[in-house]
């Protein structure tokens, strides 16, 4: 499959499985050292439960493989962006967040954990801005983490 074959949609019921199983490829390549909240069967759970029936939910689909998934929650939240680990540095980061952007104008706010020094640089090179860290207590990891601020420009 070429990356010509790749397409960004909504996802769709019957893509919970394909989401779930790259966010699990990504989180173990991306965060190995960050112990999950959540087994495998929860995780599926919750994408197929609550992430794909109740949030704004995307999909890179590279001819009917689910690549990449972008979760944006309410107002301004980047919920999730998370690609198969053969996609990164492909450029599909890059397009999810420029979606990410079309759809939340007014600006876009994001957590992740303070280990994950790519997505920090990923996401400065969007013009995102760290605006607070914690020791992460409020997440379920209790994994320190980073908030990030995207705000356009007036």
């Amino acid at each position: 499959m070429h990356g010509n074959d790749l397409v960004l949609r909504r996802a769709t019921d019957s893509d919970a499985a394909g989401i779930a199983d790259v966010w699990l490829r990504s989180f173990a390549a991306a965060l190995p050292t960050v112990q999950r909240a959540h087994d495998d069967a929860a995780v599926r759970e919750f994408f197929a439960d609550v992430v794909v029936p109740r949030y704004e939910t995307w999909v890179a689909d590279n001819g009917g493989v689910v690549v990449g998934l972008l979760v944006l929650g309410e107002g301004q939240e980047l919920e999730q962006l998370y690609l198969d680990p053969s996609w990164r540095g492909r450029g599909l980061g890059d397009r999810f967040v420029e979606l990410a952007k079309q759809r939340r104008p007014d600006g876009l706010q994001l957590w992740t954990f303070q280990v994950n020094a790519p997505a920090h640089r990923f996401y400065r090179r969007h013009g995102f801005v760290e605006v607070e860290r914690t020791d992460g207590a409020g997440n379920e990891e209790r994994e320190p983490d980073v908030r990030f601020v995207w705000s356009p420009v007036s």
